[in-house]
């Protein structure tokens, strides 16, 4: 459990992340994530880095039973923690590819949207469940993958969408069965990783130095109404009522269409997802 690095292929960095049942990270955890994709990119030997999770899902979020237990401290630690997980996916010294199975949600859309390529599995879907978690967040990252209005209807109704949807829009790069993902993964690694490791550096700065939104400074901004919400006590009043239907859709987190909008797995438990 927790967080482990790799080298699969010579200029391939692999950095993987196992937090079960659910890989909703607790504050260390992202932390963790945080210093190891930054290790990755500052190695000289690294030329591209792969981001990946094992076990039923690629990210879930945060760990809410964590943060409901420790307080305005745990909120901020959670703050800190996500802001710099993300910032350091942005900010690696080399492309970022993110290998996406199962369900990613409020903090792993902060994480995908801030890679440089995203491969996916068929099954995959992307979300963020926040409104439902007494939370706000990673907007600055979904607007990565859906246009503006879309990326405002997902945030308001707490929707996801398929890796083939976001194909469609062009944030996903391929959508490819579940047994393939690796493999599909480590391909375009390769192909970019076969480019000249000082070029692919600069080119990744030059890409950062030209975003028209400063990923870090607008997802900041976003925390301090987390954190307004935390301390009105509307972040606790809608955390208690999850899984009760308040909002049209029933409590197995289902929207009238049938899609799946919750922030848990397969198995019904419940994840993270605040971001």
């Amino acid at each position: 459990m927790g967080v482990s690095t790799s080298s699969p292929e010579k200029g391939i960095a692999s950095v993987s992340v196992s937090f079960p049942p659910v890989n909703a990270l607790p504050v260390a955890g992202w932390f963790a994530l945080a210093d190891a994709v930054r290790a990755a990119g500052r190695d000289p030997r690294t030329r591209c880095v792969v981001l990946s999770a094992e076990g039923r899902g690629f990210n879930a979020g945060v760990d809410i039973k964590e943060l409901r237990a420790g307080g305005p401290g745990a909120l901020v630690g959670v703050n800190r923690g996500c802001s710099e997980a993300f910032a350091a996916v942005h900010e690696c010294e080399v492309p970022v590819v993110a290998a996406v199975h199962g369900f990613c949600l409020g903090g792993g859309v902060g994480l995908v949207g801030n890679a440089d390529a995203i491969v996916a599995s068929e099954d995959a879907t992307f979300g963020l469940p926040e409104l439902d978690r007494g939370a706000l967040g990673a907007a600055t990252h979904l607007a990565r993958l859906v246009p503006g209005h879309l990326m405002r209807a997902l945030y308001y109704t707490s929707r996801t969408v398929t890796a083939a949807e976001l194909h469609a829009h062009g944030s996903v790069w391929r959508v490819v069965p579940s047994a393939e993902l690796r493999s599909a993964a480590l391909e375009l690694a390769r192909e970019i990783a076969a480019k000249d490791g000082e070029l692919l550096r600069l080119a990744k700065a030059a890409i950062n130095g030209i975003d028209p939104v400063d990923v870090r400074r607008s997802y900041r901004f976003e925390q301090g109404f987390t954190f307004e919400a935390s301390a009105l006590g509307v972040a606790d009043r809608v955390r208690n009522t999850f899984g009760q239907d308040t909002s049209g859709r029933d409590t197995s987190g289902r929207d009238t269409s049938g899609r799946d909008t919750s922030g848990r797995d397969a198995s019904g438990e419940e994840g993270g997802a605040d971001g």
